[in-house]
């Protein structure tokens, strides 16, 4: 038998959020899958902590490589294109 969601070693634990009763009442009367909505909350939430991590250290490098002429930029370059 094979299961479409199946992943092989994938751990996952439980976590939980109490919500007011008048949401939850919501939530049942238009069928709104909760664990799904959570889960895909929590992706988002993560993915778009990841990118603000991303622009950060980019930033920095950036910084850093304005730092270094051009000229020593180009003439590594060159240098790699040689060793090939």
């Amino acid at each position: 038998m094979y299961y479409l969601n199946y992943t092989p070693h994938v751990e996952y634990v439980t976590v939980s959020a109490k919500v007011r009763r008048e949401l939850y009442e919501k939530l049942k009367t238009y069928g709104i899958p909760i664990s799904s909505v959570i889960k895909r909350a929590l992706e988002e939430e993560v993915r778009r902590r990841e990118e603000e991590e991303m622009r950060r250290k980019l930033a920095e490098v950036q910084a850093i490589l304005r730092k270094i002429p051009e000229e020593e930029i180009v003439e590594a370059l060159r240098a790699s294109r040689e060793e090939r």
